[in-house]
C-alpha cells in the first residue's frame, strides 16, 4: 500500500529584483511603482512607466515577479508572479516582497503613491495598494481584472481607480471590464473607466489616460 504523500508549506528567504528611477524634476510629486505581466521583466514596466507623460517628476519603481524563467524564444529572463498552486501562500510571499521594495526606494513617506500594473500584473497593483504597508492614492490597472478577494472583502478600502483595456483584448473582455467598474463602484470607489483602440497591450493612448490620471 503506498503511504499517503503530504504537502508542505515552507517559509524561505527570497531575493528579488526592483529597478528605481529617481525623479528627475527638483520636488518628486510622489512613487510610482510599476508591475509587469506574464512572461515580462522589471525593464519592460520600467520602460512603460518611463513613457507616461509627466513621469519625470515621479520616482519609478519596476518590480520584477518571484518566479523568473527564460523565454524559449528569445532565452530573455522573464517572470510572473503566481499561479493557482499554493496561491494563499504566494500572494502573501509577494505582499510581503514589495513591502521591502518600498522599505528599499528613498521617497517622501507623506508624498502620494501609485501602483501602477499591467496584465497579471494588476492584481499585484491592486494587492499591493489594498493590503499593502502603505497607504495607497491611487490603481492603475490595464488589461486586467480585480482580484475577487479584494471584492468580496467589505473591510477592503480601495484608493482611487483607473481601469483600462484595449477594444481588441479577448484577454480582458468587455463584459468582465464592465463587471469590475461596477462592483468597484457599488463600493464607493472613484473609478475611471476607459476601453482605448488596441488589444492586450500598454499603448500610447493608456500612457496618455495614466498621465492625466496622475496630473489629477
Amino acid at each position: 500500500m503506498t503511504a499517503p504523500v503530504e504537502t508542505h508549506s515552507v517559509p524561505t528567504l527570497t531575493h528579488g529584483r526592483v529597478l528605481v528611477r529617481p525623479a528627475r524634476t527638483a520636488s518628486a510629486r510622489g512613487l510610482l511603482a510599476g508591475f509587469h505581466g506574464y512572461g515580462e521583466n522589471a525593464a519592460t514596466q520600467m520602460q512603460r512607466l518611463q513613457d507616461v507623460p509627466g513621469a519625470a517628476s515621479w520616482t519609478l519603481m519596476s518590480v520584477q515577479g518571484l518566479h523568473r524563467f527564460y523565454d524559449r524564444r528569445t532565452n530573455e529572463v522573464v517572470a510572473s508572479w503566481m499561479t493557482s498552486e499554493d496561491r494563499e501562500d504566494a500572494i502573501s510571499d509577494n505582499l510581503g516582497y514589495v513591502g521591502a521594495a518600498l522599505e528599499s526606494v528613498q521617497y517622501s513617506r507623506s508624498a502620494p503613491v501609485v501602483f501602477a500594473g499591467f496584465s497579471q500584473g494588476t492584481a499585484m497593483a491592486y494587492r499591493a495598494a489594498c493590503r499593502g504597508p502603505v497607504a495607497a492614492s491611487g490603481i492603475v490597472a490595464v488589461g486586467g481584472d480585480v482580484p475577487p478577494e479584494l471584492l468580496e472583502d467589505r473591510s477592503v478600502e480601495f484608493p482611487r481607480v483607473l481601469m483600462l483595456r484595449g477594444e481588441d483584448d479577448r484577454w480582458y473582455g468587455a463584459e468582465r471590464f464592465a463587471d469590475d467598474e461596477h462592483a468597484l463602484r457599488r463600493r464607493g470607489v472613484a473609478v475611471t473607466a476607459l476601453t482605448l483602440p488596441g488589444g492586450h497591450e500598454w499603448t500610447a493612448e493608456a500612457a496618455a489616460a495614466i498621465g492625466e490620471f496622475l496630473a489629477g
